[in-house]
């Protein structure tokens, strides 16, 4: 591992353990003063003349020429009729899917996510009619043998605790509500148990599809995807859409993704040469429905919604309905919903109830809307006009590592992204109103630490997994009435994925008031430090109770700290018998080995453009 204290060395960022405690922590004074706590030698190292960092802004971080342009035309598996039930070794794309230095890996801290008993850092809650048996290993959860060896492949050598009842929860044929903490995993959630269940079916179930390598193409070849996965944000789609080449790797299976601001010309050319999995953004995936003999619902088994309290908000629901309103309409028996997310209020769920059946499942892992232990939260007082020198000096006393810094307007990235170029510093950005391909390669360059600074709005709060993020900083805390707590839970589980650790810092002051209370309660809950200027927020010791929590006929478990449900009538047992074998049966807690967003312009008083967590309808091709 590359040292820090040289500043020749490269970035930390892309080695394969990042150290976040090694922060310098900022948060020990009320009104702390950032302005020189930079420090000399990283300084240097930060601005060190580099070849391989371009120069600022989206215009000039093109990456490896031999990376696609497009997310969307990325490499997957391509079947063959002679290959029989399962294809042959393809050594090239293995390298691309599962050997890239860029994927995301568990951490060193994995393992402490399991501790086990009241101590375990998580609990699980399931409200089901059905009592489903947590599974232990991946090769002990009735997945398709392929299946195993793709997870293998992807070192999961273990499921999440979202994974571990998941996968029985669709082997019981259930409709799923699944609600877990950022970075645990809940996109391996769902595609693990459908594409294993639909690989020993895919020959069977799966639409004509023209020969690979036929370059005459007719039209008359329709996409009729099995699987429908509904996602916010393009980002998102591209992330989802990757998962799942890795994990239908010699199958027939053959992921798209579809999304604005790419050509629709090349998209719908990949439809054309077959569809079992469509991952996309609501506007496109309208767009291509319209359009005749190119998209086709019939088929669709399974229907998924990523960030589900996005994409229900009440204001979209007439165009929600039209989305799935013709799903498996060409079928006797309806489709399996699944719907994910983070953060999940009352009303969320109130009206996910409408597309569900009644006999579905809902499970929870630990309280909707709380963060990971791994994330060192930090609230500094910082005055606006001192905020700019404040991020630079920020950054220059931390060693070089990725850092995401949300702003809330898209005039605000590129003041920042200006600004911190202008200190020398390797940063790009991202927002709504760039085009696609400026937002695809911003990404591939921070993927690549090309660029280990990316300033962005909430465009990227949701979903977005990149290896060794070490530090999240909110240069602006988003507002009470513009996403609040919600996105703030959002913007720094960008950090501390998949059992590592990380560092979010958060700028406050006056302006934040609104803000106040709810961020104060998530510090107390998670147990961090509040500054002196947020405890008069704080709520009294006996009322630390929160709108999302599930009242009624719960039940903890003394011994996991996990509470279970009853559904309508069934008789579960208070405590599920233990095994001393049964990882799950003594720490159902344990948590990390998958992956897992939104946007929407608000017009304030002053005119300014917002982006926040809701979607904007002309960045997704409404």
């Amino acid at each position: 591992m590359a040292s820090t204290e040289d500043s020749n060395d490269p970035f930390l960022a892309q080695d394969p353990v990042n150290h976040p405690e090694n922060a310098p922590d900022f948060a020990s004074n009320d009104t702390q003063d950032l302005q020189g706590q930079g420090n000399d030698d990283n300084e240097n190292a930060w601005a060190t003349s580099d070849p391989a960092i371009p120069s600022q802004g989206t215009d000039n971080v093109n990456t490896d020429p031999g990376s696609p342009k497009w997310g969307g035309n990325a490499a997957r598996y391509e079947w063959k009729d002679e290959y029989g039930d399962v294809g042959p070794r393809n050594e090239e794309l293995e390298r691309e899917l599962f050997h890239d230095e860029h994927i995301p890996r568990p951490g060193d801290h994995a393992a402490d996510l399991q501790t086990p008993g009241e101590a375990a850092p998580y609990h699980v809650s399931i409200q089901s009619d059905l009592k489903l048996q947590p599974v232990r290993e991946f090769n002990e959860a009735g997945l398709h043998p392929v299946m195993v060896e793709n997870l293998q492949h992807c070192l999961y050598s273990w499921p999440t605790a979202i994974q571990s009842y998941c996968i029985p929860a669709l082997h019981e044929n259930l409709d799923v509500i699944g609600i877990a903490q950022t970075g645990s995993g809940k996109t391996a959630a769902f595609l693990i148990p459908i594409i294993s269940e639909l690989m020993g079916k895919a020959k069977k179930l799966a639409a004509p599809r023209p020969f690979v390598g036929d370059s005459n193409t007719k039209e008359g070849y329709r996409a009729e995807p099995l699987v429908l996965i509904i996602c916010p944000t393009r980002e998102l789609a591209n992330q989802i859409f990757d998962e799942a080449r890795r994990l239908c790797y010699r199958s027939m299976l053959r992921p798209c993704a579809v999304y604005g601001g790419a050509p629709v010309r090349l998209q719908r050319a990949e439809l054309q040469r077959g569809c079992d999995i469509l991952v996309g953004t609501p506007g496109r995936i309208l767009d291509f429905l319209r359009q005749p003999n190119v998209l086709s619902f019939n088929r669709i088994r399974y229907a998924v919604i990523d960030e589900a309290d996005e994409l229900l908000q009440s204001n979209w629901e007439d165009d929600f309905n039209m989305l799935i309103g013709d799903i498996g309409s060409g079928r006797d028996v309806s489709p399996r919903f699944l719907m994910f997310s983070a953060t999940f209020n009352e009303d969320c769920q109130k009206l996910a109830q409408k597309y569900l059946s009644p006999n579905s499942v809902r499970i929870q892992i630990s309280r909707p809307g709380s963060t990971v232990r791994q994330i060192r939260q930090q609230v500094v007082w910082v005055d606006e006009d001192r905020k700019r020198q404040a991020l630079v000096d920020l950054i220059m006393g931390l060693p070089k590592g990725r850092t995401l810094i949300f702003v809330n307007s898209k005039i605000d990235v590129d003041y920042v992204d200006d600004y911190l170029f202008n200190s020398g510093l390797p940063s790009t950005s991202l927002h709504g109103d760039r085009t696609q391909r400026e937002r695809e390669d911003a990404l591939r360059a921070f993927r690549t630490a090309k660029c280990p600074l990316l300033v962005t709005t909430g465009v990227s709060a949701r979903g977005l997994d990149v290896i060794n993020v070490m530090h999240v900083i909110n240069y602006t805390l988003p507002r009470d009435n513009r996403g609040g707590i919600t996105e703030y839970i959002h913007r720094i589980g960008r950090t501390a994925r998949i059992g590592n650790q990380g560092v979010a810092t958060s700028f406050y002051n006056d302006n934040n008031r609104d803000l106040a209370p709810a961020l104060a309660r998530l510090l107390q809950e998670s147990s961090q430090p509040i500054p002196d200027f947020l405890n008069k927020f704080l709520p009294a010791p006996d009322a630390l109770t929160f709108d999302e929590d599930m009242a009624g006929s719960a039940k903890k478990d003394s011994a996991t700290g996990n509470t279970w449900e009853r559904g309508d009538g069934a008789d579960w047992e208070e405590k599920q018998q233990l095994d001393e074998n049964d990882p799950w049966g003594q720490q159902r807690a344990g948590l990390l080995s998958g992956h897992e967003e939104p946007e929407e312009r608000y017009a304030t008083s002053e005119g300014d453009a917002h982006d926040t967590t809701a979607f904007d309808k002309n960045d997704i091709s409404w």
